[in-house]
């Protein structure tokens, strides 16, 4: 059974049991600061398990992207050396909020692992909470498991909780037996860290919530959180006791092995990088941006080791975003946001890869060198620090080159260095920004950019190598400081400006304008020339600015129009005010519907056509907000503030720079909108002459779609719907003929039934049919024959499908599963099922025709034994 077989029957089963199928929330938890990723499957329900929150239902059921890599639960360090640990996994989940408790619960798990997916009662191995004596109850009276495979456990195994503080409760968990080959104790024994039994499916009685001082409190309601790892049960359905077997990493294995020409797809580096592919591309996709802190700084930590494991393998070029496709082909189906974000998630990886190569290759000899030294055997907390802080290695990732060298680590003292710098983590694009922050810069920056683009002004500071300095010679990199100046520093979202700063002796670029206090920073380099301190300068911005003002106003419209259309609970989470777009964060639980988007559109460019002034004034914050003014929530405000009115539409808070007439913004396009994060919508657009292009590419397309569908462009929508439904009619079409050419194909097979020993075995392969018919035609084979051996193949684009059935009289000399895993191992792949069903796969047809075969001269030597 496919991964994305077992995600659709695991739904179909809860569904059919009532409950409601929620999709999976961002990994960036909603408002909950305690959690640094959404980790389990409860998390999107916690305030609902809290009584914080009612839902129009009362069970549910997901599949629930979920990471570990920071934390409380943090897996990072273990992949890569173990067979089940990830960074990012799929969680399988039930809820109940209310509508039923243990019993319940206990009996669906039950069936859906016994009946639905047929795994034999005699592999599973139970445990429960020492004093949880309902569920054992349960469990020992009414499922009747064996009480040779049951094990109390204490609060460390069986009392589940969230994290140090929320939702918690005693838990029962389900282990799956892979059998004596498999070393490892049962659940409950000292050695039980082996791998032969798994824990697949924990259900969680979610009765009490822990505070912070660590007092258990009654819910309001008993609730029922249960959770199943993808990986671990695709593992089990495939026959495979390892989760880098399972269909989704042996394709991304396989990828990663052309990629990289290394062909130990055993390699712990191998088994490193397909792991970390998911975590990154999904984090990313789910608007995580690689930084030096918080959720950004895991993302680089997890993006980093999985470069350096490429450069373990040889692979010092790039390679570790071309893994991008191959997620997307696995994965795609069951997270289109993957696809949608390809474009996002390739760029980030390869230029997080780019830059973490330059330095990585000296960083690793740093490290020789540096260990070279040590004769104790543990490396000092100031070596650790010194790779962090100049070559950028996450403790992990030295962690890792110790462990392989056989050193010990210095955690203390690295601690102790981290804590002395801990500002270290927030630097600028051009320099470490906390050495600058630490220079008292006297003076004051007068911002004259309102009104002009250009003027004059005095250099009153000089930075070189972040360190005061009286002259920038040619081609050096610094920060000029000036009495006044039309650069805007960064600020509420807008980008700080760029231009020139010159004099007749010598010509510096601004790359960017940052503010520290109350002076302005300069950042960028000489071009030529010499600028000295004391020194009158000409300063000039960039007539980008123009194009920034355009789309900073058209901000405060879209924010306007939001709230209008939508409802006055859409606040501003966050903004970038560029020259070629804008990007406006803001909270809405729900996509905008395309007459949503419409109408905010047609709002937005009433008021530019209106081509009303824009008025600016200056006051405090209570005055601003008395007079109507819209104030970020939780946004610091000094003593006075500068308010923006564009007629009676919009009125803000802000020091950007604007248009003075809404009629210069010239047109409004939404480009884009999607989710950021839970409850966080982002909507991307465009202004001015980039609105123009825009909407021109978009007609020309629209005219070349037309040209190809032969149709005016008014008629391209019904001109796909007449295509859309000709194409389900054929796959209707299609269907029945597949299921037609089963069934006499099926009737043909009677005929070439092999008799052995009074069995009759069959071996052969179907052609146009389905996994579904090939069931079928087993079912309907063993009815018609009685005794029977059955295997039966199909090719569906390069891959094979098998089912094999076997009749109960022939249980006691082999199984089904046998049966079909002696077909499977000749053509590479493997299966699973019950003892007389069974269900898999493989990658070799050319081995097929020989395998298939084969079956009869293996069925006579069962036979014998």
């Amino acid at each position: 059974m496919s991964s994305q077989e077992l995600r659709d029957s695991f739904l179909n089963y809860f569904q059919s049991l009532g409950h409601t199928i929620v999709p999976s929330s961002s990994l960036i938890p909603g408002n909950d600061p305690t959690l640094l990723f959404t980790n389990a499957g409860m998390v999107q329900f916690k305030d609902t398990f809290l009584g914080l929150e009612e839902r129009p239902y009362q069970s549910a059921a997901s599949v629930q992207r979920c990471v570990r890599a920071g934390g409380k639960h943090n897996d990072l360090e273990n992949v890569g050396h173990t067979r089940r640990h990830h960074t990012f996994f799929e969680m399988l989940g039930n809820f109940s909020f209310g509508s039923y408790f243990k019993e319940p619960a206990i009996e669906m798990a039950w069936n859906f692992l016994t009946k639905t997916l047929a795994i034999p009662p005699e592999k599973l191995w139970i445990t429960v909470f020492k004093d949880d004596a309902e569920s054992e109850k349960i469990w020992l009276n009414q499922i009747k498991i064996d009480p040779k495979r049951f094990t109390r456990c204490g609060e460390k195994d069986n009392f589940w909780s969230m994290g140090d503080i929320g939702p918690c409760g005693p838990c029962t968990e389900i282990f799956y037996d892979h059998g004596p080959s498999v070393a490892g104790g049962a659940p409950g024994t000292p050695d039980s860290d082996g791998d032969r039994y798994v824990e697949i499916w924990n259900l969680v009685f979610m009765q009490y919530e822990r505070d912070i001082s660590g007092n258990l409190h009654p819910l309001p309601k008993p609730c029922v959180d249960t959770g199943m790892g993808l990986e671990r049960i695709a593992a089990v359905m495939q026959g495979v006791h390892d989760n880098y077997d399972i269909d989704i990493f042996r394709y991304l294995l396989k990828s990663l092995s052309e990629i990289t020409g290394c062909q130990d797809l055993q390699s712990a580096s191998m088994r490193v990088i397909v792991d970390h592919i998911r975590s990154s591309a999904f984090l990313i996709a789910d608007g995580v941006i690689p930084s030096n802190e918080g959720r950004g700084y895991v993302l680089r930590r997890i993006i980093r080791r999985a470069i350096r494991h490429g450069y373990k393998l040889g692979k010092q070029e790039t390679f570790f975003y071309r893994l991008t496709p191959a997620l997307i082909h696995i994965m795609g189906r069951s997270y289109p946001e993957l696809a949608k974000f390809q474009k996002l998630i390739e760029q980030l990886l390869l230029q997080e890869e780019q830059q973490f190569s330059n330095t990585l290759e000296n960083g690793l000899k740093l490290f020789d060198e540096l260990t070279a030294k040590i004769d104790n055997g543990e490396i000092p907390g100031q070596t650790i620090f010194q790779l962090y802080d100049t070559y950028g290695f996450p403790l992990d990732l030295t962690a890792d080159l110790a462990r392989e060298r056989g050193y010990r680590m210095d955690y203390t003292g690295f601690e102790q260095c981290m804590e002395k710098q801990r500002q270290q983590s927030q630097q600028s694009q051009h320099f470490k920004m906390h050495h600058i922050q630490q220079l008292h810069i006297p003076g004051e920056t007068y911002f004259y950019g309102y009104e002009s683009l250009k003027g004059a002004g005095v250099i009153t500071t000089l930075l070189k190598d972040e360190k005061p300095a009286n002259a920038l010679d040619p081609n050096q990199r610094g920060v000029i400081v000036l009495d006044k100046t039309p650069f805007y520093a960064e600020s509420g979202g807008q980008v700080g400006d760029s231009g020139y700063i010159w004099s007749e002796k010598g010509k510096f670029r601004v790359e960017d304008t940052q503010k520290h206090g109350t002076v302005y920073l300069h950042y960028g380099r000489m071009l030529a020339g010499k600028l000295q301190l004391k020194e009158t300068v000409q300063a000039e911005v960039d007539p980008t600015r123009q194009d920034i003002m355009l789309n900073h106003s058209a901000t405060h419209l879209l924010h306007q129009a939001l709230r209008k259309v939508l409802g006055e609970q859409v606040t501003q989470k966050g903004s970038l005010v560029a020259a070629d777009r804008l990007r406006f964060d803001f909270s809405y639980a729900k996509p905008l519907t395309t007459e949503q988007i419409q109408t905010v559109e047609t709002m937005v460019n009433r008021a530019i056509r209106a081509n009303v002034k824009t008025h600016t004034e200056e006051s405090s914050i209570e005055e601003a907000k008395k007079k109507g003014a819209m104030a970020l929530f939780g946004e610091k405000y000094g003593n006075k503030v500068r308010t923006v009115a564009m007629g009676e539409f919009s009125h803000e808070v802000c020091g950007g720079t604007h248009v003075t007439q809404t009629g210069q913004i010239g047109v409004f396009k939404i480009i884009n909108q999607m989710p950021l994060a839970s409850g966080i919508r982002r909507i991307e657009a465009v202004t001015g002459e980039h609105a123009w292009r825009w909407i021109s590419a978009n007609d020309h397309q629209l005219q070349e779609i037309a040209a190809l569908l032969k149709v005016e462009k008014e008629k391209i929508v019904e001109r796909l719907n007449q295509i859309l439904n000709e194409q389900r009619i054929l796959s209707k079409e299609m269907l029945q003929l597949k299921q037609q050419a089963g069934y006499q194909q099926t009737q043909q097979l009677t005929g070439k039934a092999v008799k052995i020993d009074g069995i009759q075995v069959i071996a052969c392969e179907l052609n146009a049919v389905d996994r579904e018919t090939l069931r079928n035609s087993v079912d309907q084979l063993k009815q018609e024959l009685g005794s029977s051996a059955i295997v039966l193949a199909t090719i569906q684009e390069g891959k094979i499908q098998l089912i094999s059935g076997v009749s109960k009289d022939c249980l006691s000399k082999f199984t089904a599963i046998e049966l079909l895993n002696q077909v499977a191992k000749q053509v590479n792949g493997k299966g699973g099922g019950r003892p007389d069903l069974a269900q898999g796969g493989g990658e070799n047809p050319q081995a097929l025709k020989a395998a298939l075969d084969s079956v009869y001269d293996w069925v006579r030597e069962k036979l014998k034994k």
